[in-house]
């Protein structure tokens, strides 16, 4: 099926696109061979679209074991609520004890997340991703103005791609805001991360997640103890913008 995609017709095609024509461009594509991320965050719109369309969807989802309790138990609620399977990936058990014997279970606080972000989430994302055509996210760019202002509603994976195994990746809720989402988990009622309720927006691994103040941005939550333009871990590095 994916051989004969022609990308840039792709691009053309859901560049004014809604999010949900952008997903029926992808199934149409892809059919079964797409793989839709979902963090245990906002993604569950993404899901939602996507499962109206297709409820043989296919889903994975990273646990780097260092998730909050309320993010295992949203996952178990949207998988109950939808009825599907979704692929829970676990980082390399021996990756992680070699990381922990080494530098503790907080070195992230002192040398930066990089090291533990690799090992957690991005090995098994590349395990994973090396196995498929293509796959959906829920990537926005009012996420992160500072570098994510440019995500693409479909591009080839800079990251993950390999010459012998172009990999596609669509984000189809990237012109959506927060309020966006927001609008549409209300009005739709669809099952929610509990955190969101205490202050947590952009909610990744415990240690490296908090509440955000009154109009602080969303991923000033996130690692807040090292600089701006170093709030990313890696898993969308193909469209990841930095400053000059």
């Amino acid at each position: 099926m994916t051989a004969s995609i022609d990308l840039q017709q792709l691009i053309a095609d859901c560049a004014d696109a809604s999010p949900k024509e952008i997903l029926k461009q992808a199934f149409a594509a892809f059919g079964d061979e797409l793989w839709l991320s979902f963090s245990g965050a906002e993604d569950v719109v993404l899901l939602d679209m996507a499962w109206k369309i297709n409820p043989q969807v296919k889903v994975f989802s990273l646990d780097t074991g260092r998730l909050h309790p309320e993010t295992y138990q949203f996952i178990e609620k949207v998988r109950e609520h939808y009825n599907i399977s979704i692929e829970v990936l676990s980082p390399d058990a021996q990756q992680v004890q070699d990381l922990v014997r080494e530098k503790g279970l907080f070195s992230f606080y002192k040398d930066g997340h990089s090291e533990c972000c690799g090992v957690r989430k991005i090995a098994p994302l590349k395990r994973k991703l090396s196995t498929v055509k293509a796959w959906a996210t829920g990537q926005r760019r009012d996420q992160s103005p500072g570098t994510r202002s440019n995500v693409a509603a479909v591009e080839l994976d800079a990251a993950f791609s390999t010459a012998e195994q172009p990999l596609y990746k669509f984000n189809p809720l990237a012109q959506m805001s927060s309020e966006d989402v927001w609008t549409y988990i209300r009005m739709l009622e669809l099952p929610y991360n509990s955190l969101h309720e205490r202050g947590f927006i952009s909610i990744g691994c415990e240690p490296c997640t908090r509440p955000v103040l009154p109009n602080q941005h969303e991923r000033e939550g996130r690692w807040w103890w090292e600089e701006a333009t170093q709030k990313e871990c890696g898993l969308h590095a193909g469209n990841i913008i930095t400053a000059q």
